[in-house]
């Protein structure tokens, strides 16, 4: 029987220990900010019913989801984001939920997408909301949780863009468009991707809209400047519209709610071009990019949806979020070279070369690792430079060793893999008190 060649199909990868290891510490990073700001797990399954997720999104994610019939005849698609299977989630256990309901899930998602840079078919998101409430605050703090987490997970050189969807009904409202919102949006969100002509052409040709609307709809583009400057163009771009006014007013308290809840105004954009490719959103709307890798796109993006729960209730439950692209940060931290070169889940390595004293070193790892501490055994007792090799290249920060003399006197080595510094700290099999301190402290100075 010949071979079957390994492979994975395009667009998924296999995500080694160096790699990994940092991706579920970024998920774990990502909980603690998430339950920081009072929102809860939840978890829902990985197969909808395709009505569930079709008609959501937009004609391009209706392409991308992958749907099948399962063995009894349903037809089912797999999720393409986490937004639409919590508008069903709500709307189906609301009523022991309570009002408003916050929550973060954590999960997998599938889009037939074509990948490209840090873009994959199967990709993880992060994603909070809060659900069944309208209130201005709940927008400000989504924007002080994707300042929380980018903060946390490491970086400080990143911009959240700003807009609410409002002032772009309004301003489609005014041009007698009201009926061309979706094409004109869906063309509007591809401005910075195709450019200003193509744009134009392609609302002509997508939306029916003329040239001199569409020229209109892109002097949103043209407001630049300050957040003072921008809102005061605003008015007379949206050509007075009182649905943009309201729209306005709106953007303007999130954006100073945003910096009086400690956000720097140094990474607040005020960017009313935006429009996010989803149909679903109704309000504000964030895009959050990285200042010294612009060009992988929107790392943490997301919105108000004020009417996606209204698809599967007669309850009025809006909400608002946004979600972290875990795996596109993940292949920006690695082309930025922040992801440290380790493929070792536990920090302290034991040497394991002299057979004799084999049970010593389980009880030496059973101590340490009862004091909490990640412990790995080399398996045999082998060389001991053939060790510490091993120990080096996955990246352990501490390696312990004993031999008959370390034994005899009750001490165990402690190197400290990186500067090849070593120090014998006294170890009693009953009483590990003193390495555990001393171990402990070398790692926290790391």
């Amino acid at each position: 029987m010949s071979l079957i060649q390994p492979r994975t199909l395009k667009g998924f990868r296999d995500y080694l220990p160096e790699v990994m290891i940092p991706r579920e510490r970024m998920m774990q990073t990502a909980r603690e900010v998430f339950r920081s700001f009072g929102f809860a797990p939840i978890d829902t399954p990985v197969l909808e019913h395709l009505e569930i997720l079709t008609g959501k999104g937009s004609d391009e994610t209706d392409r991308q989801i992958y749907r099948f019939q399962d063995n009894g005849g349903r037809d089912v698609g797999m999720r393409f984001d986490l937004t639409v299977p919590l508008a069903r989630f709500a709307a189906q256990h609301i009523g022991t939920l309570g009002k408003p309901f916050k929550r973060y899930h954590i999960a997998p998602v599938w889009r037939g997408e074509n990948p490209q840079a840090g873009r994959y078919r199967e990709f993880v998101q992060c994603d909070f909301d809060t659900i069944a409430t309208e209130s201005v605050l709940a927008d400000i703090e989504a924007v002080a949780v994707i300042n929380s987490l980018l903060e946390s997970l490491g970086f400080d050189r990143f911009t959240i863009s700003l807009n609410n969807r409002t002032i772009l009904t309004g301003l489609l409202e005014g041009l007698g468009l009201s009926d061309s919102t979706v094409p004109v949006l869906r063309s509007l969100d591809k401005l910075t991707k195709i450019g200003r002509e193509k744009t134009i052409a392609e609302m002509v040709s997508a939306a029916g809209v003329t040239e001199d609307q569409a020229e209109s709809v892109l002097r949103l583009a043209d407001c630049n400047g300050t957040p003072e400057e921008i809102f005061a163009m605003l008015p007379e771009v949206t050509g007075g519209n009182e649905t943009a006014a309201a729209g306005i007013d709106r953007l303007q308290e999130i954006y100073q709610g945003a910096v009086a809840s400690g956000v720097p105004a140094r990474r607040i954009k005020l960017d009313v071009s935006i429009a996010r490719g989803l149909d679903y959103y109704t309000g504000v709307i964030f895009e959050t990019t990285l200042d010294d890798l612009p060009e992988i796109g929107s790392v943490c993006s997301g919105g108000r949806y004020d009417n996606l729960a209204g698809l599967y209730t007669k309850q009025h439950l809006p909400g608002i979020g946004a979600s972290l692209g875990l795996d596109r940060l993940l292949a920006a931290m690695e082309k930025l070279e922040l992801l440290p070169k380790i493929s070792a889940p536990a920090p302290i390595f034991i040497a394991y070369f002299d057979a004799d004293h084999r049970d010593d070193y389980l009880r030496l790892a059973a101590n340490l690792r009862s004091a909490g501490l990640g412990v790995e055994v080399y398996p045999e007792p082998k060389k001991l430079g053939a060790q510490l090799k091993y120990a080096d290249q996955k990246g352990f920060t501490l390696a312990l060793i004993a031999g008959g003399n370390e034994w005899d006197a009750s001490t165990v080595q402690v190197k400290t893999l990186a500067s090849k510094e070593t120090s014998d700290v006294a170890y009693i099999h009953d009483d590990a008190k003193e390495l555990v301190a001393f171990v402990t402290n070398a790692l926290a100075a790391k």
